[in-house]
């Protein structure tokens, strides 16, 4: 699925737990840094946080066993909107009555598409691989 990466893992991780490990393991010139924090306002919850593009950030979290949709432990690494790329998501959903106007905001509504497709993508592919070697490395993978 674009946007979003699953690594399953042999053990369960709490956010804190895995912010341990990437401070432990990460290499801030390969993967850059990262803090914990919500995305936008409007978020739920906290999520490790990598820059990505201007409107886009990856987050990486945890999920344990159990429950209805987490039957096994795994890291999570998904495509966000940054606080501006939300607000500008937000700003092109607004009707307008200028044909004009909504003309514009298809076309920036592509490029945001053409962004977190492409650009946003590639980073939260590096940043998935390289995820996936620390935790193999760790002996965290799941077999």
């Amino acid at each position: 699925m674009i946007g979003r990466q699953v690594l399953l893992t042999n053990r369960a991780f709490t956010l804190e737990e895995l912010y341990d490990f990437m401070t432990e393991h990460w290499d801030v010139n390969e993967g850059g840094r990262f803090v914990i924090g919500r995305p936008t306002k409007a978020s739920i919850e906290e999520y490790i946080l990598l820059p990505a593009t201007n409107r886009f950030m990856t987050i990486v979290y945890a999920r344990k066993a159990g429950g209805l949709f987490s039957k096994e432990n795994k890291v999570i690494l998904s495509t966000a909107d940054t606080p501006a790329g939300a607000l500008e998501g937000l700003g092109q959903t607004i009707p307008t009555g200028n044909i004009f106007i909504g003309a514009a905001q298809m076309k920036s509504l592509s490029s945001y598409e053409k962004e977190r497709k492409g650009p946003a993508e590639d980073v939260l592919q590096r940043y998935t691989a390289y995820m996936k070697k620390l935790l193999g490395e760790a002996g965290y993978l799941k077999n």
